[in-house]
């Protein structure tokens, strides 16, 4: 990190296809050794699944799943007087979205099964009818926030 000045926001491009700013983010989250051209075949591949099995619009449920897999608080560990204490700290919209597509892209690969797209897919229509790995893992980081809400005033 730069003691100078503070890195400035990139503007990201649309993706080719869908022309959502979401599918971008979301590809780079999945891609690997720089081959965007294999992320986006998975991502479209896990939309055309999607399409499939719930016979409705793909995009409006990624955007759904990646709402429900939003934090709204996350904790962060802040070191006072030689103790370590998680404080709670509201996560602003472009992070939870960032921590949201994270969580979809970890939980996807952890997933039994061959095929990525598959995996995805099912993550995502698993995300917007709020059960699944990424919406557990949203509801332990607000459970920790809740436990740790004594240490709020901590906040920096």
């Amino acid at each position: 990190m730069s003691r100078r000045n503070t890195a400035k926001k990139r503007n990201l491009s649309p993706d080719p296809i869908y022309n959502s700013k979401i599918l971008n983010m979301l590809t780079a989250r999945i891609l690997k050794n720089g081959k965007k051209g294999l992320a986006q075949k998975i991502i479209y591949k896990s939309l055309d699944i999607i399409k499939e099995k719930t016979h409705n619009d793909p995009m409006e449920i990624l955007e759904k799943a990646i709402r429900n897999a939003t934090p709204l608080v996350e904790v962060k560990a802040r070191r006072i007087g030689g103790s370590t204490y998680q404080v709670p700290i509201e996560v602003r919209a472009y992070r939870g979205t960032n921590l949201a597509l994270k969580w979809i892209t970890k939980f996807a690969s952890n997933r039994t099964g061959i095929n990525m797209s598959i995996k995805l897919a099912n993550e995502i229509i698993d995300s917007s009818t709020e059960n699944g790995s990424t919406i557990r893992k949203k509801e332990e980081t607000h459970r920790m926030a809740e436990a740790n809400k004594a240490f709020a005033h901590y906040r920096y």
